[in-house]
């Protein structure tokens, strides 16, 4: 490992590694057995999510502000999943340790561009909700594609130049210690403390990107919800309110798959140390698990997406039938 580093370099100049070590699965029992059941999540993942962006293309009743965000949200799943399972591929089945510091760079930046663009989304749907229930009457007049768009670039953008601003700090950063970064993909935090050189800028960023796209979203979701509450009680039957409240169950799921385990992690770490081990895994599934379930609990358990699936259903059997019909003349 210390041949990545240049050895002519001496401890105050700046230094480029050619490559990192990524640490992996490698301490974690039975590892083999997680690398088949992550591999099954994205095969999930990947077959439910470019199902509901082909379903929501291909039906044009489905061009509404709710399905805009969903669209956004299952790319963001797949594209979340696919920047993190090559590194899952190379470490776990070929042993390959070892990633180049370009590509380590684009790594990093693909993995946290898409998870932001997830919060951002689920953050998106909460105010969907919100205006849906304690604004009925003017959801349609508040809650256009036009505004919709709006929102979605903007939140695309933001996060884009976030992003780009995080990996440029981390290209000012000389490694001239260790290249092993302690997790299973180029991870930001693990990455900047192994600088020998200032990184309070590189923490900075890290405390912001917490702030920004982990606890302020969390924050505007459980203020919608309070709303929403406050708003369901003042519907008078218990039927109303319960049908209000069902149109909000999956979007909470997948907000308590997402946030959950992040802040698990987070509160384990401000009360003690976390054991190496859990912190990967915790990670590990935090990335995985909510991009899987995003088209199964969110997207194909609404009606509209089901009515279209027995659409398609009906005019294959009616297809088959005429045909056969025919053949049989």
């Amino acid at each position: 490992m210390g041949d990545a580093l240049n050895q002519n370099a001496t401890a105050n100049s700046f230094v480029r590694p050619q490559y990192f070590f990524i640490t992996g699965f490698s301490n974690i029992p039975h590892a083999q057995y997680y690398f088949i059941f992550l591999c099954l999540v994205y095969v999930v993942t990947v077959l439910g999510n470019s199902f509901v962006t082909l379903i929501i293309y291909v039906d044009r009743s489905l061009h509404t502000p709710k399905y805009m965000a969903i669209f956004i949200l299952a790319v963001a799943d797949l594209g979340e999943s696919t920047a993190v399972f090559p590194n899952v591929i190379n470490v776990c089945l070929l042993n390959i340790h070892q990633i180049t510091y370009e590509a380590c760079v684009s790594n990093m930046f693909f993995i946290f561009f898409f998870c932001s663009v997830q919060s951002v989304m689920l953050t998106v749907l909460a105010y969907d909700r919100f205006v849906a229930i304690c604004f009925p009457l003017r959801y349609h007049s508040i809650v256009t594609n036009t505004t919709m768009g709006i929102i979605l670039t903007v939140g695309c953008i933001y996060n884009f130049l976030f992003m780009m601003t995080s990996m440029l700090l981390v290209t000012r950063l000389s490694f001239c210690k260790s290249i092993v970064i302690d997790s299973y993909f180029c991870d930001h935090g693990p990455l900047y403390r192994l600088a020998c050189n200032d990184n309070l800028p590189n923490y900075i960023m890290a405390i912001l990107f917490t702030t920004l796209h982990f606890l302020l979203p969390l924050s505007l979701i459980c203020l919608s919800y309070v709303c929403i509450l406050l708003a369901l009680f003042k519907i008078a039957s218990w039927e109303g309110r319960l049908k209000a409240l069902k149109t909000c169950f999956s979007h909470l799921i997948l907000v308590s798959a997402y946030y959950f385990p992040i802040l698990g992690i987070y509160i384990g770490a401000m009360a003690g140390s976390v054991h190496r081990n859990t912190r990967i895994i915790n990670i590990s599934l935090s990335y995985a698990i909510p991009a899987m379930l995003n088209p199964i609990v969110y997207s194909l358990n609404t009606a509209e997406i089901k009515d279209f699936v027995k659409k398609m259903f009906r005019r294959k059997k009616y297809k088959s039938t005429t045909v056969t019909t025919a053949n049989n003349k």
